[in-house]
């Protein structure tokens, strides 16, 4: 995803509600307007720096927030945003509640409150994804044209690296989709058979989710993430160049558009 992109995301305001609702106890703190209404008691002219316990729940936040994006995969700052969102929420929750129990609990409404509002932006672009609703059409569609290369994503609703990829596969598709090279999906929450037969584990402590497996001549050729020689999962970052180069989609295209069978008027102009 450009910067451009990214920007024009930043500038929908489910972003901006919630950046502001993860800064907002330090934003309090630190504004003396704000701090003097909410925090300064009884002329304690020290309730606006950060006590201890405080500074511990931020390191803490901190840590956690780094450790939950590199487990998903996060690869660009929209991805980054939104999985921390969750753990800078919590994070204030805890500070609101421990300045006063009373600012906790109406923080809590507040976000249950943006959250019904302002649901997360979806990618609502064009995509050709074909969605396998169950094991068998995915067996039979995969050997039914032995010419045609499948690029699947295997993937779980609740998973958020696979709620991340989500747009990126569907701009793919729409990008290189052509008779011969096809993108589909399917969910082995649901059909945990094809999760199996794949080895693929659909766990919550999972870290095969997504995968995306290249099919060619109806068999698996490549996939991602893989195993090494010593058995040990490689880490693959689901970044729209990362597919790109790893599958080689440009040459798997290009390969795919010259299978097309040449339209009649094209044909008399080769002979």
């Amino acid at each position: 995803m450009t910067w451009k992109k990214q920007m024009a995301l930043l500038a929908k305001p489910y972003y901006w509600v919630n950046i502001l609702l993860a800064i907002s106890y330090l934003l309090a703190k630190k504004t003396q307007f704000i701090c003097t209404r909410l925090f300064i008691l009884a002329g304690e002219d020290e309730a606006c720096d950060l006590d201890s316990r405080e500074v511990e729940i931020l390191f803490f936040l901190l840590i956690v927030v780094m450790i939950r994006s590199r487990k998903t995969g996060s690869v660009t700052m929209i991805n980054y945003l939104a999985s921390s969102f969750l753990y800078t929420k919590v994070a204030n929750a805890i500070l609101w509640a421990y300045a006063d129990f009373r600012y906790g609990l109406g923080f809590l409404l507040l976000c249950v409150l943006v959250g019904m509002v302002l649901p997360e932006p979806s990618y609502r672009g064009p995509e050709h994804i074909t969605y396998f609703r169950n094991a068998q059409v995915f067996e039979e569609e995969l050997a039914r044209d032995k010419r045609t290369s499948w690029l699947i994503c295997f993937y779980t609703v609740w998973n958020p690296s696979c709620v991340n990829f989500a747009p990126v596969f569907a701009e793919l598709s729409a990008e290189y989709n052509t008779d011969h090279l096809k993108f589909g999906k399917i969910d082995i929450g649901r059909f945990p058979d094809v999760a199996q037969k794949y080895r693929i584990s659909d766990s919550s402590f999972s870290r095969q989710l997504p995968t995306v497996i290249l099919f060619q001549q109806g068999k698996e050729t490549d996939r991602r993430p893989c195993v090494d020689s010593k058995g040990k999962l490689q880490k693959f970052f689901f970044s729209s160049d990362n597919v790109r180069a790893t599958f080689g989609l440009n040459q798997l295209y290009k390969e795919a558009i010259e299978r097309l069978p040449i339209a009649p008027k094209e044909a008399k102009k080769v002979q």
